[in-house]
């Protein structure tokens, strides 16, 4: 099992931090099958495989990503695609 942290600061304040991980989550809904909610300021998601956090601050994001053995694998590949992601959605 693989565990992935990435945190980046950013200046778009909670709302706005809020807005881009919703955005986000209902992207990888649509595209992995991923349920998630909120509680408080920290979206939880999970699919087969994989589950983590995003934790939303005023000037920084946290995502925790927890892997399943099969995914493991592809570690990362995953942790370069949260990175960019995130880099992408918070500039």
């Amino acid at each position: 099992m693989a565990r992935i942290t990435v945190e980046r600061s950013h200046t778009l304040g909670l709302d706005g931090a809020r807005a881009k991980a919703e955005a986000l989550a209902e992207r990888l809904a649509g595209e992995y099958a991923v349920r998630y909610q909120w509680k408080g300021d920290v979206l939880e998601f999970k699919r087969s495989g994989a589950d983590g956090t995003i934790k939303v601050g005023e000037d920084s994001v946290r995502v925790e990503l927890s892997l399943g053995l099969l995914l493991s694998a592809m570690s990362g590949t995953i942790k370069r695609e949260i990175e960019k992601g995130l880099d992408e959605s918070l500039s």
